[in-house]
């Protein structure tokens, strides 16, 4: 259970760089739940604080800087941003934000045997299973060694009896917290094949091997690829056709000091602004109809044209927030349709 520190204690986190760890410390939580990351910040923001980054998104060992709630930028009124993945994330950019736990493997649970496991047992499992390793546990919390075909390797060639305890690797076994960014620990990956994943409760929540990177990003990459090609066309045959003030216009939402009527600045929401003559707001509408004119594309069906972008700014959407569903063939069907058609008028 999370316990409240005094209000001078947590106030005096002001200003200061500290790890994830102290704040957990300070608060005597072990792991963070729904429960106590929520008491957490509700006792930061009762002092007027906040963390930069999140402290709730962060590796266990990662630094925070703790600052005035007032030091952080808000929203201005009447603004209206783009959705969050057009916000925080280019289209032809992986996602910066993807943590362990975005990963399916990191939650899906893994195989594991007790300390008492005969060898033969446990590596029989790892062939039936087609397993790499399997780590040794005492009910998902306590980790005592995990066991590696190259393990049990380096056990035959040291000479050592054949038991679980000797096939075991023991030191600096690679363990994280499922809320750790998820391209810190790629290096752990790399280097020992596999990375052990803890849950909000301090147990074992899965396991995430090179294996299952390369098939996330085989996966992922060709739709990234595609849209970030996309993408680059559009702002190459809009930024041919438009004037820098036209560009402007679609960036009033936006703070002054990036309105810069640059199309290199624009997102998809941005190219439908400029393109779009059914648009709710008849100002843009009827500018869209004026940029539409200065494309010179005659051929060009237009309702089918703005459909397809739309459909491909959706698409995008999904992919930005890293979904763990591979994209439908449909889509990317979609978004190769699209690119073709760019081609040939990009050209």
């Amino acid at each position: 259970m999370t316990t409240r520190p005094h209000e001078r204690d947590v106030s005096s986190l002001k200003g200061r760089t500290v790890s994830v760890q102290d704040i957990l410390d300070l608060f005597q939580v072990r792991v963070r739940d729904h429960r106590s990351v929520h008491r957490i910040s509700q006792a930061l923001t009762d002092a007027g604080l906040t963390t930069l980054p999140d402290f709730a998104v962060c590796g266990l060992r990662s630094s925070v800087d703790v600052v005035a709630l007032a030091a952080v930028p808000t929203q201005r009124a009447g603004d209206e941003p783009e959705s969050e993945a057009d916000e925080a994330l280019p289209s032809h950019a992986l996602p910066q934000r993807l943590l362990l736990v975005d990963m399916p493997s990191a939650r899906r649970g893994l195989v594991s045997v007790g300390p008492g496991t005969p060898l033969s047992q446990t590596t029989f499992l790892m062939r039936a299973k087609g397993l790499s390793q399997v780590p040794v546990t005492t009910g998902m919390a306590q980790v005592h060694g995990v066991v590696t075909w190259g393990s049990v390797a380096k056990m035959y060639e040291a000479g050592r009896d054949a038991t679980l305890d000797s096939a075991m690797e023991k030191d600096s076994l690679p363990v994280a917290d499922a809320r750790q960014e998820f391209f810190t620990a790629l290096p752990v990956i790399r280097e020992h094949g596999y990375l052990l994943v803890r849950g909000d409760d301090g147990c074992l929540s899965g396991i995430v091997t090179a294996a299952d990177v390369t098939e996330r990003f085989e996966g992922a990459a060709r739709p990234f690829f595609i849209v970030g090609e996309i993408e680059s066309l559009l702002r190459r045959c809009l930024g041919a056709a438009l004037d820098t003030e036209t560009i402007r216009a679609v960036q009033t939402n936006k703070k002054p000091e990036h309105r810069t009527g640059q199309v290199s600045d624009l997102m998809f929401g941005d190219y439908l602004k400029l393109l779009d003559g059914d648009q709710t707001k008849q100002s843009l509408a009827e500018r869209a109809n004026r940029n539409w004119e200065a494309l010179k594309w005659p051929n060009m069906p237009r309702e089918q044209f703005i459909g397809l972008l739309k459909r491909v700014k959706d698409i995008r959407n999904r992919i930005a927030h890293f979904d763990e569903k591979p994209l439908p063939p449909g889509m990317l069907d979609e978004l190769t349709t699209f690119a073709t058609v760019l081609r040939a008028y990009a050209s």
